[in-house]
């Protein structure tokens, strides 16, 4: 895994941390297991941005992992991050990828779950990444939530990635469905204001 565009390009990143020694590798994902976004989608991701003019100025990286979305966003602006990730060792491998690129001076990781992140963080960002867990059932009513919260702005660029088999939602709080594009069993749904008259 590494950082495929802007300033720390080519730097490899460090991967998921280890599943527990007790998973079965034919079983479901389990809660703490981390899927990182892959390098193609998230190429597809910064160029669907990058030709939509999106601002990287203040960045929310939520269900951050690895934390190899918001990084990529960092390597391709000047601003600044934050990471929300609940798993301690998640965390700790974001702290660790941020040193190999550089950027540990431009960000914050903050150790809790999503559903947190109004109630503990000063909006609006500029582009919030949402990567949740496929098996957390509740995660698309917390995506809405903090989607209509104060972390959301005029200027805000939501980005949703989902299953295939789950169908984007045609607005997030204020913001509508601007493009959506799969890629294998990964979609990925992106949502700004609408333009007036729209």
């Amino acid at each position: 895994m590494r950082v495929i565009g802007g300033s720390a390009r080519g730097r490899t990143l460090a991967g998921p941390p280890a599943p527990p020694k007790h998973a079965h590798r034919r079983e479901a994902p389990q809660r703490g297991a981390t899927r990182p976004t892959s390098d193609l989608v998230r190429g597809v991701i910064f160029n669907m941005l990058d030709a939509m003019g999106a601002d990287y100025d203040r960045v929310l990286d939520l269900y951050a992992g690895t934390g190899a979305l918001g990084i990529e966003a960092l390597s391709r602006g000047e601003g600044e991050a934050d990471f929300v990730e609940r798993d301690g060792a998640a965390a700790r491998v974001i702290e660790e990828n941020l040193r190999r690129t550089g950027f540990a001076g431009r960000a914050r990781v903050h150790r809790f779950a999503a559903e947190h992140a109004a109630a503990r963080l000063s909006g609006p960002y500029t582009l919030v990444l949402a990567d949740p867990p496929y098996y957390d059932v509740g995660a698309l009513e917390t995506v809405r939530s903090l989607a209509s919260s104060a972390l959301v702005g005029e200027g805000t660029v939501f980005v949703l990635e989902h299953h295939r088999r789950v169908p984007p939602p045609e607005a997030l709080g204020p913001l509508r469905l601007y493009r959506s594009r799969r890629h294998g069993e990964t979609v990925v749904s992106i949502y700004a204001m609408p333009e007036e008259g729209a």
